[in-house]
């Protein structure tokens, strides 16, 4: 069963038969699985409808697989700025299945998706991770990453208009 990222990814070699790819609405399964762990549950036929509409607006879900099973899946977001040159590159979504961690996943999926946002124009990319992660940070910092900001957050009540723009 698929785990989130704990962060406590020790250096060890990649599977030799990783790959990478783009997630598709036929995933559905396995990305609802895989962030079901992250505490973000949802039906397939919701996450079918959700990769889809994710897809068709130009966002990216990245999926590492072996041979055999899917190891992670990574998120990605480019959200165009006035107060900076580029757009800002953001990791919206990570995790690492359990049996994975330690064997480099994290590291790769990261990777492929700041050579995905570097290639979109981006020049900064951002992650934000609960506080309860501490775990995460600290792989998150062994890559590079710094905590340099506060992130705030306000629920918007359900009769909101869905925030697709329209």
């Amino acid at each position: 069963m698929p785990m989130p990222l704990t962060g406590n990814e020790p250096p060890g070699p990649a599977p030799q038969d990783l790959r990478l790819r783009d997630a598709t609405p036929h995933d559905a399964q396995v990305v609802a699985d895989l962030l079901s762990e992250l505490g973000y549950p949802s039906p397939v036929d919701v996450m079918a409808d959700r990769l889809e509409a994710f897809v068709r607006s130009g966002e990216v879900a990245i999926l590492a697989l072996d041979d055999s099973r899917v190891l992670g899946l990574v998120t990605i977001h480019v959200t165009p700025v006035l107060h900076r040159p580029t757009g800002v590159g953001r990791i919206t979504a990570m995790v690492v299945t359990e049996n994975a961690r330690g064997l480099q996943v994290g590291r790769a999926l990261v990777e492929e998706a700041e050579r995905r946002l570097v290639a979109r124009g981006c020049a900064l990319v951002e992650v934000t991770s609960n506080q309860s992660r501490t775990p995460a940070h600290a792989f998150y910092e062994r890559l590079g990453y710094e905590k340099t900001s506060y992130r705030f957050k306000k629920s918007l009540s359900s009769e909101t208009a869905p925030c697709d723009g329209t």
